[in-house]
């Protein structure tokens, strides 16, 4: 995926309104390079506020309300249950694709812990999907050199989601 995928954009908007109403300028701030989740994954303002229009389209959450601003009011938005619902199956889906734990897995990680769910049932579901990619991963002779990287990104990974149980996790 992709930095602006919209569809992750759309996946990360919806957890953060799942946690409990809030308005738009407080999710782009934890969204923007230097906010919690932008730190691993940014977004910018205008494509989080394309993104809660879209889950208000799609009815995964809703407008209820306004609170003051620095300006003008924000419009409070709350997740619906099918939004809720939706929300609860993603956090608790491993990703497809090695290339996807620097963003999408980090990300889950963050937006699990933010509301008190454990991070290690998704990790032991993610290594367990890996497994077979890194036992089929061939030892790279000398010359494979993407072969080793490919090999060696896959050991990684497992090494950082089997430190997920243990006591220095």
């Amino acid at each position: 995926m992709t930095r602006n995928d919209p569809v992750l954009a759309e996946k990360v908007c919806l957890a953060l309104v799942a946690e409990g109403p809030t308005h738009g300028w407080a999710l782009s701030t934890l969204l923007a390079p230097d906010g919690e989740i932008g730190r691993i994954w940014s977004l910018s303002r205008p494509l989080a506020y394309r993104a809660l229009d879209q889950l208000v389209l799609d009815g995964l959450i809703e407008k209820v309300g306004t609170a003051p601003g620095g300006g003008r009011s924000r419009t409070l938005l709350e997740a619906t249950e099918l939004g809720a619902s939706s929300n609860a199956s993603w956090l608790e889906a491993p990703v497809a694709l090695p290339k996807d734990v620097r963003t999408e897995l980090l990300v889950k990680f963050t937006l699990r812990s933010r509301v008190g769910l454990p991070l290690d049932p998704l990790a032991a579901d993610q290594r367990a999907l890996f497994a077979p990619l890194l036992n089929g991963s061939a030892t790279a002779d000398g010359g494979d050199f993407v072969a080793r990287w490919r090999r060696e990104h896959l050991e990684a990974i497992d090494r950082f989601l089997s430190s997920f149980g243990t006591p220095n996790a």
